[in-house]
């Protein structure tokens, strides 16, 4: 009988997952944070908005931290949600390195200033967190001067270039001081870490010098008559050998010494 077959597994080692869907894990994950805080305040009447940013009060100051998880209504929400998961994507694929760093910044830099220079009202919401990613990701593409990267700066401004309006009084029930703070955040930011190698880089364009390639057809023929100059001379040595030690890379000589062919 034959011993036990040997299995082998299905498939080879698991490939690593794409950054395409990987960089969009964290941005997703805040985004459901930020919606269960929002039903359990709705479902269970928690008046969570009370730690919201209240300006040069003591009572405010959790509100730096506890602010951008807070938002008045689902349309508020919604809003911050999806520039939140497009940006978030954009900042973890291009710039991982400095992701972390760009939204703790814009998160605790901008309530702390918030705080600071605000108006005496409630400051809630994720927007500067918004305005900080949107001015880091456009800012940035200018000063390193990548092709891709300077498409991602455009392609911020195509989507949300009206959001630089929030940055001035207009809307009174609007937090345009999060909104300006979050901006000047992420400008300056994108200026420090510009030396930041980003994760994708443009392709390299090799051009070919032709006129270090030698005539067609001519590189060959010289190698087939030197291959064949050499065997000839092979043979011609071999041949010489067994005739009785004639050298003819010595043919110079033509005197007789003793009965033999100099060495």
């Amino acid at each position: 009988m034959s011993g036990p077959a040997s299995s082998l597994p299905a498939s080879g080692p698991p490939r690593p997952r794409s950054r395409f869907v990987t960089a969009a894990v964290l941005p997703a994950l805040a985004v459901a944070l930020l919606w269960s805080v929002f039903l359990l305040d709705e479902a269970f009447n928690l008046g969570l908005r009370q730690w919201a940013v209240l300006p040069r009060h003591a009572s405010g100051l959790p509100g730096i931290v506890m602010a951008p998880l807070l938002h008045a209504d689902t349309d508020h929400l919604w809003n911050n949600s999806i520039s939140l998961l497009m940006l978030g994507w954009a900042l973890m694929y291009f710039y991982p390195r400095v992701a972390g760093k760009v939204v703790l910044w814009s998160w605790l830099g901008t309530g702390l200033m918030v705080w600071l220079t605000a108006r005496a009202n409630l400051h809630l919401g994720a927007s500067g967190v918004v305005y900080g990613m949107a001015a880091f990701l456009f800012v940035s593409g200018m000063l390193r001067g990548q092709r891709t990267l300077m498409a991602v700066s455009l392609l911020v401004v195509f989507l949300y270039g009206s959001m630089v309006w929030g940055v001035f009084p207009i809307v009174p029930r609007l937090s345009w001081e999060s909104h300006a703070w979050g901006a000047i955040a992420g400008i300056i930011l994108a200026y420090r870490h510009r030396h930041v190698p980003p994760a994708v880089q443009d392709p390299v364009v090799v051009l070919d010098d032709e006129d270090d390639e030698p005539p067609s057809g001519q590189g060959g023929e010289a190698d087939e008559v030197n291959e064949a100059e050499l065997a000839w001379k092979r043979r011609l040595a071999e041949q010489a050998q067994r005739a009785g030690g004639y050298d003819p890379s010595r043919t110079s000589s033509t005197g007789w010494h003793g009965g033999s062919f100099p060495e």
